[in-house]
């Protein structure tokens, strides 16, 4: 070989692996429609998420008195009725709240109920009549008069169809005032009614 002729570099043999890649610029994967449609739904369940149940629909009556010193029970006094008034728009407002129920309008069976009150005496007539109004649920409570500083809260909630309790929930008043038995109200709906979920609720 002569000194003056350079010898060639043999060419490094190119992978296999390296050779199947497509040129610079084309590296991307080109999805068909199909695939970026499914993608997308898929995208948009995800973000979504679950559906929720619609909430139960309640019909919430007033709260009433029940003063067993009185022989056959008596009508509220005006301060008394004014403080059941108030502690009845505390049940609606913390029950709906949380989007727990759903509120059913009661004045259409006003008559009936009028009729039947109180409905804390009259065994399931709430349900039957919350039932009647196309409510899921019946929802009405009391206050037991103590001595005149001492009442005792109840609430109940009634399955519509078969007049089945389904949650209760009882609290002492310790004192006779409007904001106490504002917060006697609240307390009784956020630890007794609604401390789980209400049945058919996910």
């Amino acid at each position: 070989m002569s000194p003056f002729v350079r010898s060639r570099r043999a060419t490094p043999m190119m992978p296999k692996s390296v050779k199947s890649l497509p040129p610079t610029g084309l590296g991307r994967a080109v999805m068909r429609p199909a695939a970026l449609a499914l993608a997308a739904i898929l995208a948009g369940s995800l973000l979504a998420g679950p559906a929720l149940a619609a909430p139960d629909k309640a019909a919430i009556f007033g709260i009433e008195l029940n003063d067993p010193g009185v022989v056959g029970g008596r009508k509220a006094r005006p301060d008394e009725a004014r403080r059941l008034a108030l502690v009845t728009e505390e049940l609606r407002k913390a029950l709906t709240a949380g989007n727990a129920v759903e509120v059913v309008d009661v004045a259409p069976q006003a008559a009936e109920i009028a009729k039947q009150a109180p409905l804390f005496k009259c065994e399931g007539c709430a349900a039957t009549i919350a039932k009647t109004l196309g409510a899921d649920l019946a929802v009405n409570g009391f206050v037991e008069k103590g001595s005149n500083q001492i009442f005792n809260l109840y609430v109940l909630i009634s399955d519509a169809a078969s007049g089945k309790v389904v949650r209760a929930g009882q609290v002492v008043i310790r004192a006779d005032t409007d904001d106490t038995w504002a917060h006697a109200m609240r307390w009784v709906v956020k630890n007794r009614l609604l401390a789980e979920p209400l049945p058919n609720r996910s």
